[in-house]
Formats: C-alpha cells, structure tokens, sequence
C-alpha cells in the first residue's frame, strides 16, 4: 500500500514527504538528516522538514528505523543547519540577499528580522514551528551578534524541541489506524497547519496597512 502511495504522490508532488522517504531506500535515515539540515538554516526554505518528520514516525518499522534514531539524528540536523545559517548570517549579512531574488529575498530576511527582534533569542525556538520562518531566523540571528553562546543555548533548545516534537507527534498519529492508512490527507492537514500562521501574520499586516490608511485619510 505505501509503496503505492509513494509512487503515485511522486508524480504529483516530487517533494512530498511519502514519496522522498521511499526513494531514499535504505538511506532514508540519512536522507531525512539532509533534508531536516538544508531546511534549517542552508537558505532553501521549501523542503517538508514538518511532514518529513511525522511521516518518517509514522512509518518507521517499514523503512527499518526506529523513532529515538530518527528523532536524534533529525535533532543533530536541525542544530548543525542552524549553525550554518548563523555563521553565515555573522560573515556576509545582508549582502546575500537582494529585493528581486527567488529564493534570497530581502523580503523574507526583512521578516525574520522582526520576528528576531519581537522574541529575541526565544525567536530560535519559536521560528522552529513556522516552515519559512525557521530558514531566516538563524541568520538574522547572526546578522544581529547575537552573542555565540546565547545562540548556541536556544539553537539547541529549539532544535531538540522541534524535531522531538514532531517525531512525537507521528508516533502518535501513527497508533491510530485511520491516520496510519490515509497519510495522503494526513499530510494536507500538516502542511495546512504549518502555513496557518504565515498566512495569519499576512491578513494581519494587511488589516494594520488598511487602518493606518483610513486613518491618514479622516485627518
């Protein structure tokens, strides 16, 4: 069933997380460390490090893993990704990036700037939730200065937290039949989920630009 499933969302969508687990073959374990280390903090932001995770827990007897290793090793990938992204935050800054670019964008450094500068240091745990956001955040922390052994403290915490708490959250959702046979829908309320407060943060943005319009306009 799940080879399947694997090959028919292949030739739908070449990154969801079913199908990468299953092309991987028996080098799944070091597949989802690549894929969890890129998204982290290597400036490309669009791989299913959430649904990869749960995915991977859910189906860990059959690719022969077992869910303490992949969640250790998701763990180390999430804190090395990170470091990446900070060192290179601290060496180059803003000069990666540019206001046309398709993947570096001034835009969404921008936006991890704020969301750095509203939580601080804790912004390294609670980025960590947000797909996109969690890219940014570590260099934007680099960016910053934030001083190295601050950084270092919250990067662990956040990547353990993370990737803990996602293989968690698939050992879970895998003890439940209905979940473990239709893990196609399984990984739309996933994605949906992860999306919810990026698309939160752009309806409130919009609202605040909207009423500092009409404000401008009844003076």
């Amino acid at each position: 069933m799940y080879t399947a499933l694997a090959l028919t969302a292949a030739s739908a969508n070449p990154l969801d997380p079913t199908a990468l687990l299953h092309s991987f073959g028996s080098w799944a374990l070091a597949g989802i460390a690549v894929v969890v280390f890129i998204e982290s903090g290597v400036l490309f932001p669009f791989l299913p490090g959430d649904s990869l995770l749960v995915t991977a827990a859910i189906l860990a007897p059959a690719l022969g893993l077992s869910s303490p290793t992949i969640a250790i090793v998701a763990t180390l990938a999430a804190i090395a990704g990170d470091q990446v992204g900070y060192t290179l935050g601290r060496r180059f800054g803003r000069r990666l990036f540019t206001p046309d670019a398709r993947v570096l964008k001034t835009s969404r450094l921008e936006e991890a700037e704020r969301f750095f500068e509203r939580y601080g240091p804790a912004a390294l745990v609670l980025g960590r939730f947000v797909p996109v956001v969690r890219t940014y955040v570590p260099l934007a922390a680099g960016t910053a200065g934030l001083h190295y052994p601050r950084f270092l403290m919250w990067n662990a915490l956040g990547g353990s937290l993370w990737a803990c708490g996602m293989v968690a959250a698939g050992v879970f959702l895998g003890g439940i039949p209905l979940v473990a046979n239709h893990i196609d829908v399984l990984m739309i309320v996933i994605v949906a989920v992860s999306v919810l407060p990026i698309v939160i943060n752009i309806l409130l943005r919009r609202r605040r630009g909207h009423t500092t319009v009409a404000s401008d306009l009844s003076r």
